[in-house]
């Protein structure tokens, strides 16, 4: 086994990894400012993007859940993978060949990822390969038959497992892997002579992640003596989990960000169907049903675009109707609009391709309806309407749909809609209705409630409205960047002749606590961030001073930085950051730097220094980026002298007397004072 991964191949690793490449088949990341990009958050369930990445530093940060860390602990975060298997995926990923060094150290018990990975990506090629073998020749007509030729089967993998008990095994353990490595990834199972080929007999597809690693495979049997089920599909393993993977994303992926609408079909030819047909943002769940994990999936690599849109087809029998109807229960976590889509004659789209040709699939997503009126015309399907017991039925089963529409324009059409549905008074419909919306099944949208209504409603529609007042003002959220008073909003803000030049807006860009009644309920300890800063002017100042000392160290200089680890900082969390920024100015310059200013400070104001760090800079022109950096920091000096000058003017005017030698002390200092000021200006 081998040992501890030297340190020097770690950094290696680290700084020949490109960060946004890493995060960006994750998430899909948009310009944000000079060296810095933002996305929707992958750890955490939210609508606008509050996760930023910076490539240069090699460094991501979420503002709204406080994750951070490097591409190291991104992947252990993402893939649930030790800190060596995430160093060891990485250089597979720069072909970088890593040094192993004999010692006492020994990795954590348990499977080794990467490990698993490289069987299930040998397995792959083996099951490839197969395909064209004689014994392969009834797989070959399956797939010929419908469609798929050979070039198909090279583009999405497809391959056959021979029908034997033990040839993927065999040839496995040829390349060096364990049984028990066989066993831990789905790829054998154990029985009472050893480990057997979990697939046999069968068509098999593998199952990627979005970056193209193989997880697992789903496998479709042939033969009428196999006695397995229909599709079979890798367990679950250390590196596959079925409620969070889709088929077909790996392609799909980019045409998904792109156009901002994902097609979620039923199985493995549907989706190579669809792909071939033109509809490229195809994926499919393996072997259950789409639930909330798929989503996040989905709209990290969508974004939270209300215009984006998420077309279902299913089956027209009645599993296919339970599919949708489950699909309508997670409709709420959706920001983007969702349709429900069915093919004439019940055919999947793989049946329609093969018998009415490309644009058949391709006219099928054309003739979408929206979900909810799927699913209100499937409730009341059930239901005999001929009956006053049946329409009684039918209407408190649709009601609650009807009240869970999120647009609150679109409900009287449907109340309209379902009363001619039912040939019922509109006014009774409208009564159930009503009643749906005040019931918990109607209401409550556990925080999903996009048109402001249900729980919490009006008070999250303000929220919004702040946020984007704010970010008009050229911020990032809640924490954007202080405008000079009369800009024009472009990015072009600098600091004029001190700090009251620039902050006299009465409230904060970056949405510091303002509101005195806005949480008293017990909590938990106090979060050290951005948001938890004092609202003030004085606060933003210092605030973007260090800022611009962390982000632009070099660019502000060692001896302007020497003058303004000094300087008189009045929030105290910030006051700990320009303590710990004077404790690591010996390694400024050097790669060291970030990491001296956190190691110089209190565990607890960690994050505080994380998003100084990530935060976008208001300057977004590279070639005027360092005057800002200087400007600002020169702008929290100034405001120490001229302070000071207060001060001394006030000593002097107490004296009264010219003529007193204090005076003339006190007036000698205002003139170098002065002097001062001109300096930091000049210079």
């Amino acid at each position: 086994m081998a040992g501890r991964i030297r340190a020097s191949d770690i950094e290696e690793v680290k700084r020949r990894t490109n960060l946004a490449d890493l995060v960006g088949d994750y998430v899909t990341l948009k310009n944000a400012g000079i060296d810095s990009m933002k996305g929707l958050c992958p750890f955490h369930d939210e609508r606008s993007p509050s996760f930023h990445v910076r490539p240069a530093l090699g460094y991501y940060h979420c503002f709204g859940c406080g994750e951070s860390g490097d591409a190291f602990t991104f992947l252990q975060r993402m893939d649930h993978l030790t800190f060596a298997e995430s160093v060891e995926r990485l250089a597979a990923r720069i072909h970088y060949g890593l040094t192993y060094e004999e010692g006492s150290f020994a990795r954590e018990d348990g499977p080794n990822r990467a490990r698993l990975l490289a069987a299930n990506t040998a397995a792959a090629e083996y099951f490839s390969a197969q395909l064209a073998g004689e014994e392969a020749a009834m797989a070959r007509d399956f797939l010929t038959q419908r469609g798929f030729d050979e070039a198909a089967c090279e583009r999405f993998g497809v391959g056959y497992a021979p029908r034997g008990w033990d040839g993927m095994s065999g040839h496995l353990r040829g390349l060096g892997y364990t049984p028990q490595e066989l066993v831990q990834s789905g790829l054998a199972s154990e029985g009472q002579r050893g480990a057997y080929d979990r697939f046999r007999g069968r068509i098999v597809w593998p199952i990627r992640d979005t970056s193209g690693q193989t997880l697992g495979f789903g496998a479709r049997k042939l033969y009428e003596d196999d006695n397995g089920p229909k599709y079979l599909n890798t367990p679950e393993s250390p590196v596959y989990h079925k409620s969070q993977v889709l088929y077909g994303l790996d392609l799909a992926k980019r045409a998904i960000s792109r156009g901002k609408r994902a097609v979620v079909v039923e199985g493995y030819t549907d989706v190579m169907a669809c792909h071939l047909a033109g509809v490229e943002t195809a994926v499919a769940t393996c072997g259950t049903a789409f639930g909330k994990d798929h989503i996040a999936v989905l709209r990290r690599i969508m974004g939270d675009d209300s215009a984006a849109e998420v077309v279902f087809t299913f089956d027209p029998d009645e599993a296919g109707q339970k599919a949708a109807l489950r699909a309508f229960s997670e409709e709420k976590r959706f920001t983007a609009q969702t349709y429900v889509t069915v093919a004439p004659e019940g055919l999947d789209p793989s049946d329609l391709r093969q018998h009415r040709g490309d644009e058949a699939v391709r006219e099928l997503f054309t003739r979408k309806i929206p979900l909810f009126e799927f699913a209100l015309r499937q409730a009341i399907a059930r239901f005999d309407l001929n009956s006053v017991e049946g329409r009684v039925a039918a209407l408190r089963e649709a009601a609650p749909i009807i009240a869970e529409i999120r647009d609150p324009s679109l409900r009287p059409g449907y109340t309209r809609e379902l009363a001619r549905l039912l040939g019922a008074e509109l006014n009774e419909v409208q009564h159930a209705v009503r009643s749906a919306e005040r019931s918990p099944r109607g209401s409550d949208r556990g925080g999903q409630d996009r048109s402001g209504q249900g729980q919490n409603g009006p008070q999250r529609q303000g929220q919004h409205v702040q946020n984007q007042r704010q970010q008009q003002r050229g911020g990032y959220g809640q924490r954007g960047a202080a405008r000079r008073p009369g800009s024009s909003g472009q990015q072009e803000d600098s600091y004029a002749s001190g700090p009251s030049a620039q902050y006299d807006d009465a409230s904060d860009p970056y949405g510091g606590p303002s509101d005195p009644q806005r949480d008293t309920t017990p909590a938990a300890p106090r979060r050290i961030g951005l948001s938890s800063l004092r609202n003030a002017p004085t606060t933003w100042l210092e605030r973007d001073a260090l800022m611009a000392m962390l982000q632009q160290g070099e660019s502000v200089g060692p001896d302007l930085l020497q003058q303004a680890v000094t300087a008189q900082v009045l929030e105290p969390d910030l006051r700990v950051v320009r303590d710990a920024l004077g404790a690591a100015l010996p390694v400024l310059g050097t790669p060291a730097w970030w990491d001296a200013v956190m190691a110089a400070a209190p565990e607890s104001h960690h994050g505080l220094i994380r998003e100084l760090a990530m935060a976008p800079m208001p300057q977004r022109n590279l070639d005027q980026l360092a005057a800002y950096a200087r400007d600002v920091v020169v702008s929290l000096l100034d405001r120490d002298l001229v302070e000071l000058k207060r001060e001394l003017l006030a000593r002097h005017q107490r004296i009264g007397d010219s003529a007193d030698p204090r005076a003339r002390q006190i007036q000698e200092q205002l003139v170098a004072l002065e002097s001062a000021r001109r300096s930091l200006r000049a210079d």
